[in-house]
């Protein structure tokens, strides 16, 4: 069986599941919040930013920080469910198909996701931006071009982090040990931030990305260098290692 038939075999079994829907709820719990408080953002500007992009940069901090990698995590371990549910992952073991070929094909149905998600966010951005520029008289609005580059950054710089997402949901085989522990490797995102080791924890990438991104945008405030060495290196074997793990674990306990 060719690989995109493969996958495109996976993305119909998200019918049955609500991951779409978690997703659509997240991106409007993220901006209601900055719609609300958008007279927050005229007071920023003693850190020399301006209002509309610190609009932009408070709202995509929530994101990459939580919302995004929190329904990540509750996204590979319902994608993972589809198959250990009515036993379906014994039937495709059945298939003549490699193992690692089918747990690659579900990696790329997460990427899917990712991508997914990153556009209801976007989306829901200039959504309350419009909304936001109403009520304040203010245009937040800023341009596609801008924003669509940001959100780019932010979905490269994720693939390691849902690589280890995937890892755990496929290795782990109970789910609310799964998230608990998906969850749990957000958190120190924070604290990772302020190192200069940032780059060995993936979880912080997409994070530091936006926190780079705050500080060129926010002139009264130092800026956050971007080193593509030792970053790059360090997150393709990170990815590597996770995605070998999924694959050797994937469907292992069945086939006993």
């Amino acid at each position: 069986m060719r690989f995109i038939l493969l996958t495109g075999v996976e993305w119909k079994k998200l019918r049955r599941s609500r991951i779409l829907f978690i997703m659509g709820m997240a991106a409007v719990m993220l901006w209601v919040p900055s719609i609300l408080n958008a007279h927050l953002n005229f007071e920023m500007q003693a850190e020399g930013i301006s209002p509309e992009h610190n609009f932009l940069i408070q709202g995509f901090m929530g994101m990459a920080w939580f919302m995004f990698p929190a329904g990540m995590v509750v996204s590979t371990v319902l994608l993972a469910q589809t198959e250990r549910s009515n036993h379906g992952i014994l039937r495709m073991l059945a298939l003549p198909v490699s193992t690692a070929k089918l747990c690659m094909a579900k990696f790329v149905i997460l990427l899917i996701l990712a991508a997914v998600q990153m556009a209801m966010m976007t989306g829901m951005y200039f959504l309350s931006a419009a909304v936001a520029s109403q009520i304040q008289d203010y245009e937040f609005l800023l341009s596609p071009l801008f924003v669509f580059k940001l959100v780019g950054g932010l979905y490269v710089s994720a693939f390691p982090m849902l690589a280890f997402f995937w890892m755990l949901s496929v290795c782990v085989r109970t789910p609310i040990f799964s998230v608990g522990l998906g969850l749990a490797s957000i958190v120190p995102s924070v604290l990772m931030i302020n190192t200069k080791v940032w780059f060995v924890y993936p979880m912080d990438y997409p994070f530091y990305i936006i926190t780079a991104e705050y500080g060129k945008l926010a002139s009264n405030l130092s800026e956050v260098k971007l080193e593509l060495v030792p970053w790059i290196p360090v997150a393709a074997v990170f990815t590597g290692i996770c995605l070998a793990a999924a694959c050797v674990c994937f469907g292992k306990s069945e086939r006993r």
